[in-house]
């Protein structure tokens, strides 16, 4: 691809999500949404193989469907209250048809069909942009619309989010697909603590966006799109086999990785609000997301691939590409617990 177009598509979704961000009115809104779709359909597609089209395609419906609902919901709303602004969803009809489209937008269940097939027709560094930048416009119009809407259908979002994005996981034989559950479960954590502490939602945001850039980066720099060629890496570069493992068990939530923080307080928060028997569902959806977590982790650390010779092979493939941010999100991925004082203190 021409680098100038290259910049220009890259640069884009940051103008989307800027404009989204920045917006008190939903036709601004909307337009950043926009812009954020059709700038990485492009890159989606850049490839030209059948199965990165097919992905293309049901990405751009499926997001064109949550735009047109958003417009119509918010025109419903303007024409009842009066006014376009974000902040004034006094209509409930429209407040549920928004957050359902915004649900659609970031693949919460039972929205989330389309996410594991778009990403496994992806390849690793645009998944990685529809798994992390792609989420930022809709979760900050759901949480600046978080107030108008109905407690009980955020709950039940994000019950059902983590329950199958543990579920939906287990079974994954494909890396892309199994990161594609474990976002639909983290989205589930985020927005149910969303209506007590949102300030709790945008520390799991910003976890979930380092271990996952980790995630992503070092399967893309090993090569890796399936659960059995993980047994090979070890040969390869064994400390970043090591690393990996590392920032997958975060990913699940085990302490003392960076992963069980957002996890722990948000429990906490929940049992503090009087909720314990919905704190308990989501700790034992996050042992279901653990559990596919250990599986690949088995995979690449505790069993070795067959091999033709007797010997560890004495060369190490130099790579070409520039690991610097893999270096950093994995840092953040794996040793930021010790500073949940600092980061509570920050964030309240």
């Amino acid at each position: 691809m021409n680098p100038y177009v290259l910049m220009i598509l890259l640069s884009s979704p940051g103008l989307g999500t800027t404009l989204t961000f920045a917006s008190s009115h939903w036709l601004l809104a909307w337009m950043g949404l926009e812009i954020n779709t059709l700038a990485i359909v492009p890159l989606m597609a850049q490839h030209h193989h059948p199965r990165a089209v097919e992905a293309t395609t049901k990405y751009f419906l499926t997001q064109a469907t949550a735009a047109a609902m958003i417009l119509f919901a918010s025109t419903t709303n303007a024409w009842i209250t009066g006014e376009w602004d974000m902040n004034n969803m006094s209509n409930p009809l429209a407040s549920t048809m928004v957050m359902t489209a915004l649900a659609l937008k970031i693949g919460l269940a039972p929205m989330h069909f389309w996410m594991p097939e778009v990403l496994q027709g992806l390849d690793l560094l645009t998944g990685l942009i529809l798994s992390t930048w792609q989420k930022l416009a809709p979760l900050a119009l759901i949480m600046q619309t978080s107030q108008a809407i109905d407690p009980h259908l955020l709950t039940a979002l994000g019950l059902m989010s983590t329950l199958i994005g543990g579920w939906g996981g287990l079974n994954q034989t494909q890396l892309r697909k199994i990161l594609a559950y474990s976002s639909i479960a983290h989205m589930g954590w985020m927005i149910i603590v969303l209506q007590y502490a949102p300030q709790l939602t945008l520390l799991a945001l910003g976890t979930y966006i380092f271990m996952t850039s980790a995630a992503f980066l070092t399967l893309k720099l090993s090569s890796i799109t399936k659960i059995n060629t993980l047994a090979i890496t070890w040969s390869n570069s064994p400390i970043l086999t090591t690393t990996t493992a590392l920032v997958l068990l975060s990913l699940g939530g085990l302490p003392p990785l960076t992963g069980f923080m957002p996890k722990w307080l948000i429990l906490q928060e929940l049992a503090k609000q009087g909720l314990p028997l919905t704190a308990t569902v989501m700790a034992l959806a996050a042992l279901l997301s653990l559990y596919f977590y250990l599986r690949l982790c088995y995979a690449m650390t505790l069993t070795i691939s067959p091999s033709t010779t007797n010997s560890i092979t004495p060369w190490r493939t130099q790579t070409t590409q520039t690991s610097l941010p893999l270096t950093i999100s994995t840092t953040i991925a794996l040793g930021l617990l010790p500073v949940t004082p600092a980061i509570l203190m920050l964030a309240t």
